[in-house]
C-alpha cells in the first residue's frame, strides 16, 4: 500500500480529522515546490513513514498514490479552487445561452480533466486503451453537460418569457442542480472504466488481493457525490445569501452587490472544498460481503482497502 494510503488510513478515520488534513494539504503554497523536492520528500516518507507532517502534506498533494508520478501543477488539490472559482463566478453571471455554453465547457474541462488526472491509476483493459476510452468519455461528457447548463438561458431567450417565476427559476434556482448533477455525470463518465474494468484492492497490510468492479464503482460513486455537493451548495448558498442581503437592504450601494456576492461564491467555495473532500475516506473501505466471490475465495481477509481518488 502507499505510503499516502497508509496515511489516509491512520490519520483519516472521522470527517473531521479528514477535514483538518485537506484544509492543510490544499494550501496552495504548495504548488511552488519544485519537483526535485518533492522527489526528496517522497524518497524521505518511504525510508521513515513517522516523517514531518509538512511533508506529508507536500506529498499528499504532489504524487498520485497509484502511479507515483509527480501530478501536473494545474491539477494537484491546491490547484483547484484558484481555478475554478474564477469559472465558476464567470459561469453564474451569463445571461446569453452562447456564453454560458462557453464558460461550463471550459469549467466541465478543467474538473473533468482533474477527475481523470487525480482518480484512481490501477484499471487495465487488454482490448482496448483506458486512457483513449477516459478521453473520448470525457470529451462527450463535456459537451453533454455544457449542453444542459445552457439549455435554460436558451429556452428563456427564445421564447423571450418574462414571467418573473420563470426568470427566478432559471437564473436562480435551477443553475446550482444543474450543476451539482453535470458535476457528477462528469466524474462518473471519464472514471467509468473503474466499475467497468474495476479498481485494485488490496488487505490491511497494503498486498493487493485482486481487481473488483465493485470496489470501482463505490469509488466513482462517492467522489461523484461529493462533486455534485461541492459545486451545487457553491451555486445554491450564495444565491440565497443574497436574496436575505438584499430584503434586508444591507448593503446601501446597487453597485457593492457584485464584489459582495463573489465574496459569498469564495467563502462557500473555500468552505465546502475541504468538506466535500472530506465526505468519505481516501483510502475507500469495502466490506468482503460486498466483493466479487472469486476475490473472496482467494483470502481470510474482512475488510479490504482501495483508492478512492479525488
Amino acid at each position: 500500500m502507499d505510503a499516502n494510503l497508509r496515511y489516509w488510513r491512520a490519520e483519516g478515520q472521522s470527517f473531521f480529522q479528514r477535514f483538518l488534513l485537506w484544509a492543510d494539504a490544499l494550501d496552495p503554497l504548495l504548488l511552488l515546490k519544485s519537483s526535485n523536492e518533492i522527489k526528496r520528500t517522497r524518497l524521505l516518507i518511504q525510508i521513515n513513514e513517522k516523517t514531518l507532517n509538512e511533508r506529508v502534506q507536500n506529498n499528499q498533494s504532489s504524487v498520485h498514490p497509484d502511479t507515483n508520478k509527480i501530478i501536473p501543477v494545474l491539477f494537484r488539490p491546491p490547484a483547484f479552487m484558484p481555478i475554478t472559482l474564477p469559472l465558476v463566478i464567470v459561469s453564474s453571471v451569463q445571461r446569453q445561452a452562447k456564453h454560458s455554453f462557453f464558460w461550463q465547457f471550459v469549467f466541465h474541462t478543467y474538473t473533468t480533466a482533474f477527475a481523470l488526472t487525480n482518480g484512481n491509476g490501477t484499471p487495465k483493459s487488454e482490448e482496448y486503451s483506458v486512457q483513449q476510452k477516459q478521453l473520448f468519455l470525457g470529451l462527450g461528457a463535456i459537451s453533454y453537460s455544457a449542453c444542459v447548463g445552457a439549455l435554460p438561458l436558451a429556452f428563456v431567450n427564445r421564447y423571450a418569457s418574462k414571467s418573473p417565476f420563470m426568470q427566478l427559476f432559471v437564473k436562480k434556482l435551477l443553475p446550482a442542480p444543474l450543476l451539482g448533477l453535470t458535476s457528477a455525470f462528469t466524474v462518473a463518465m471519464v472514471r467509468s472504466p473503474e466499475f467497468d474494468n474495476g479498481i485494485e484492492v488490496m488487505d490491511r497490510n497494503g498486498k493487493v488481493i485482486g481487481v473488483s468492479k465493485k470496489a470501482g464503482e463505490k469509488a466513482v460513486m462517492e467522489t461523484a457525490l461529493s462533486r455534485a455537493v461541492l459545486f451545487g451548495t457553491t451555486f445554491f448558498l450564495p444565491e440565497v445569501l443574497m436574496y436575505f442581503v438584499q430584503r434586508a437592504r444591507l448593503v446601501k450601494n446597487p453597485r457593492a452587490l457584485g464584489p459582495v456576492r463573489m465574496f459569498m461564491v469564495m467563502s462557500v467555495l473555500a468552505g465546502m472544498l475541504p468538506v466535500s473532500f472530506s465526505m468519505f475516506p481516501q483510502c475507500g473501505e469495502i466490506k468482503r460481503a460486498d466483493l466479487e466471490p472469486e476475490i473472496v475465495s482467494s483470502t481470510e481477509e474482512t475488510e479490504f482497502f482501495y483508492n478512492r481518488g479525488i
